[in-house]
């Protein structure tokens, strides 16, 4: 018996992957030459390594969403929709422009309503400052639509954790902050999942 079960999985083994959390993990740039990618797999590959949850980068730019309002934005905004509202708790990641989000990223969110409502997030920015006043602006956004941010947030510094401003090159001690950021997302996002 303890063969079989190694090889096809316990129904408890088999259970806890179908009850585990999806979250999203969105890339807030869509220019070229962006580095956010470079930041979404790392988040990724470090939150993999735990096993708590169905880790998936999402890339806005992939979405070619136009302004909120403009022509096709009921077309283009209908799979948006749908990957949004799959997930149960998101990280994002968000570079500093101009001290706050970037454009697209505010036009993504604005998108969506009930799709963002009662879920968890995290926040990984980066910038000259770490990205913290993106990340600033962020949490207001997110608590008028009902996303619950959570403390920590890893804030990446365009010195000190990228070489030449482009190449990803993480300090060790990022990746302790961005556990300490999921020991507080998936609990979120867990009791969260529980009044929608």
């Amino acid at each position: 018996m303890g063969f079989l079960n190694k090889l096809f999985g316990t129904k408890k083994e088999e259970e806890e992957t179908m009850t585990k959390l999806n979250i999203g993990i969105i890339l807030g740039s869509t220019r070229e030459g962006r580095v956010s990618p470079q930041v979404g797999a790392w988040v990724k590959e470090v939150a993999d390594k735990r096993g708590d949850a169905n880790y998936t980068i999402i890339d806005i730019a992939d979405y070619k969403l136009p302004l909120l309002g403009e022509a096709g934005a009921d077309a283009n905004g209908a799979a948006w929709s749908e990957i949004v509202a799959a997930q149960d708790g998101f990280i994002f990641i968000v570079q500093e422009y101009n001290h706050s989000i970037t454009g697209a990223l505010k036009n993504a969110l604005d998108y969506l309503r009930v799709e963002w409502n009662n879920k968890a997030a995290g926040i990984v920015s980066y910038g000259s400052v770490g990205g913290a006043r993106a990340a600033e602006h962020l949490r207001g956004i997110l608590g008028e639509l009902s996303v619950a941010d959570v403390r920590v947030h890893p804030a990446l510094s365009l010195f000190t954790d990228f070489e030449n401003g482009n190449q990803f090159k993480p300090k060790e001690v990022q990746e302790d902050s961005v556990n300490q950021m999921l020991d507080q997302l998936i609990p979120w996002s867990t009791a969260l999942s529980t009044i929608r």
